[in-house]
């Protein structure tokens, strides 16, 4: 495991492992071709120790004519099946964009039906007024925001952490 960095803000590794489910009442928007996909001040987020917050977006606060179901599939051992989504704006189309549990196990099922999206396939994501940067690889989605500090899993050589 990495040592843990000295910089201000909350050390994902103080995060707990199974995550916890926490709300956040800060304004979350996603944005992809031209269009808001999903803006809220009712997200509910996942802290989980070595990853940035995951960001979910309740359902009426998304878009749902902007996704298409995918034929994608995985699984989590904390909140179990999840389905993946495609956004289509128009002719561009954001393969696995997005994902949602329909149906959580304890005790994450207040995610059901909310989605979350990964900020590397879409234009932009933002908390507040802040831009997210996308966490590194192409498994996790965690939103990095200046309030949290890494080292971050999901990078090169990260795997075994």
């Amino acid at each position: 495991m990495p040592s843990h960095q000295t910089a201000p803000g909350e050390s994902v590794w103080d995060y707990p492992r199974p995550p916890a489910l926490r709300r956040d009442a800060r304004r979350v928007v996603v944005e992809c071709g031209g269009e808001i996909v999903a803006d809220t001040t009712g997200a509910l987020k996942i802290l989980e120790t070595s990853h940035p917050p995951v960001f979910y977006v309740p359902p009426a606060d998304v878009r749902g004519d902007l996704l298409r179901p995918s034929a994608h599939h995985t699984w989590c051992e904390w909140k179990g099946g999840a389905d993946y989504w495609d956004v289509v704006v128009g002719s561009d189309v954001r393969p696995l964009a997005a994902w949602s549990y329909p149906a959580p196990r304890p005790p994450y099922e207040e995610l059901v039906g909310h989605f979350a999206f990964y900020a590397s396939r879409v234009d932009r994501c933002a908390v507040g007024d802040t831009v997210v940067q996308p966490q590194e690889g192409d498994f996790y989605g965690g939103w990095i925001t200046p309030e949290i500090r890494g080292p971050f899993k999901g990078g090169a050589h990260t795997r075994g952490w």
